[in-house]
């Protein structure tokens, strides 16, 4: 994930769009994943990625997902309530794999359990909502969790959030444990099976 001094973007990092760039909404409304967060996610979830579906709540640029296409996943969704953040995350699609992607510009508390009902085979979530210490985020992962609580379970491969190191996340949210947790700095990523 190279950021250039001119304009905010990030690569793709592996699989056939590998290289590619990836245009970044303002640093004032999303926050990108690290390039190692990145790496270390598509390291532990490896060929498992392909053919399945994967959704990216709280979606910014869309690079969790993309990438996820990129590394062999069949389809992509986005759900983003930025429409600034949305605009970027609708062009990076466009130039990546319009018909794969699926994009949202809605509220992820909202939208995602309506995506969740109606796919066909278990999923990939990936939760990356606003830091919480952000203004106005204080309860932000507190209801994620709740959130992530009420998919079914019939529908939940894998799910990862990402979130600031310093949060705890539970050993168990409903009937998903946590697996593994990595931490990069102020990032960490947690894994439910």
């Amino acid at each position: 994930m190279k950021l250039t001094q001119k304009s905010l973007h990030v690569t793709i990092l592996g699989g056939k769009f590998k290289g590619k760039k990836l245009f970044l909404p303002s640093k004032d409304t999303t926050r990108s994943t690290k390039a190692i967060l990145k790496s270390s996610f598509f390291n532990t979830v490896q060929f498992d990625i392909i053919d399945a579906t994967f959704i990216e709540a709280f979606a910014g640029s869309g690079s969790m997902g993309l990438e996820a296409l990129s590394r062999g996943a069949k389809k992509a969704y986005f759900i983003e309530k930025d429409k600034a953040a949305f605009g970027t995350l609708k062009r990076n699609c466009e130039n990546v794999d319009a018909l794969k992607t699926i994009c949202f510009l809605d509220d992820t508390f909202i939208r995602l359990p309506q995506i969740a009902q109606s796919l066909e085979k278990a999923a990939f979530f990936y939760f990356d909502p606003p830091f919480d210490i952000r203004d106005g985020m204080s309860d932000i992962y507190e209801k994620a969790i709740e959130l992530f609580a009420s998919l079914p379970k019939s529908k939940v491969k894998l799910a990862a959030f990402e979130h600031v190191s310093a949060f705890e996340m539970p050993n168990f949210i409903k009937d998903f444990k946590l697996l593994k947790r990595k931490t990069f700095g102020n990032s960490s990523i947690s894994y439910y099976m």
